[in-house]
């Protein structure tokens, strides 16, 4: 049997490591320690943008006049509305499904109530990217209040969209520190690069599918606890330990264990992730004001602990999990508003790539039997 020597001469980069999969003008992730969104330091925008202004960025490859900031924030408004049906079926769902379970399937669900799905143009794409922008925070807002047993509420004609969708999830409207930390979280989550759901998108939107077909995928890749998940693991963490004086004594358990420390460590930064500052800034103001200034303190020495055991950062899912915690949002539904923050991010990139146009297909390296022997059923033992 003769058998290509082609198999045997990949090389594999397990994980796809530094592997340069598309070119894009969206986001870069510097491994020195900084990000980009279309050019802008996410320390400008932070600082200085809305969420609008950002959805409008990534896009667009571009800041928003005025006037157009204006256009999009009435149509993310205007689209915010669920249709019915969709709002029976959360109704209806399991109350034991996690939220993103939830959410995954109501984004498909929404392809089935576009108005025109053959219309593929650019303009119709852009159309449905706003769509599910403004869809996801009220699927997950009225989840919220549906477990709850609370009635839905309406989003507020002058509200930012980061305040309405805090108001929407705990039907009582923010204050200053509270919209300005969801705006600042919104903003530091919406894009990051090539990540893993981001890239589970492009990767459906490579074969030609739908826009809501990739998102579909990115939410359920970023459901994963290595992913989007690992917040939520953050914060059981912080439940476990008990005090600070448990602090040391934990972490070097994982550490002996060999158990990965959730919220430490990225996979490009080399140093602290630029995001984390700030969500340690917004989660110290926070938890100052919501008088849970002990859980911050633990985050400080666990924080304190593993750098000074294993030289590691924390990343943005650490103090993350913080940020929602004070904000008043339940566990289970930290990964959901991750989801709600980068669902611009996703929509980006897939425009993006339809624009590429090539269908994403790597290849593996085969290392199983060749020529094996077919025993028929009734011989097999």
């Amino acid at each position: 049997m003769i058998m290509s020597d082609e198999n045997n001469e990949r090389a594999v980069i397990r994980g796809l490591r530094g592997v340069a999969a598309a070119t894009t003008q969206i986001s870069f992730v510097d491994p020195l320690g900084a990000l980009y969104y279309s050019g802008y330091n996410i320390d400008d925008l932070v600082d200085n943008a809305t969420y609008e202004e950002v959805v409008y960025l990534l896009l667009n490859n571009k800041l928003p006049t005025q006037t157009e900031l204006t256009n999009l924030q009435s149509k993310l408004f205007s689209e915010m509305r669920l249709p019915k049906q969709v709002v029976e079926r959360i109704k209806s769902a399991s109350p034991t499904c996690h939220p993103m379970e939830i959410l995954r399937t109501e984004v498909s669900h929404l392809g089935e109530f576009d108005p025109d799905p053959d219309n593929t143009s650019d303009s119709a794409n852009k159309q449905r990217a706003i769509s599910i922008i403004s869809k996801v925070p009220t699927i997950i807002s009225f989840l919220h209040r549906t477990r709850t047993k609370q009635e839905a509420v309406a989003p507020v004609k002058g509200f930012s969209f980061a305040e309405n969708f805090l108001y929407m999830f705990r039907g009582r409207p923010a204050d200053q520190q509270e919209k300005n930390a969801m705006e600042r979280y919104m903003i530091l989550h919406a894009d990051h690069g090539l990540n893993a759901s981001t890239f589970a998108a492009r990767v459906t939107a490579g074969t030609g599918s739908d826009l809501y077909s990739a998102v579909t995928s990115a939410v359920g890749t970023l459901k994963g606890s290595f992913h989007g998940g690992a917040s939520e693991r953050v914060m059981k963490m912080l439940y476990e330990i008990n005090s600070l004086d448990e602090v040391e004594e934990y972490i070097q358990t994982m550490l002996d264990d060999k158990k990965k420390i959730m919220g430490f460590g990225h996979r490009v930064y080399k140093s602290e992730d630029p995001r984390s500052k700030h969500l340690r800034e917004m989660a110290e103001s926070l938890c100052h004001q919501k008088d849970t200034l002990s859980i911050y303190n633990k985050c400080k020495k666990i924080e304190l602990t593993v750098h000074d055991k294993k030289g590691i950062f924390p990343n943005v899912d650490f103090y993350a999990a913080l940020v929602m915690h004070a904000l008043g949002v339940p566990r289970d539904f930290f990964t959901s508003f991750f989801a709600c923050s980068r669902v611009s991010g996703w929509v980006a990139h897939t425009l993006e790539q339809y624009v590429d146009a090539i269908l994403i297909r790597p290849t593996s390296k085969y290392i199983g039997e060749y020529g094996r022997e077919f025993v028929p059923i009734e011989k097999r033992s």
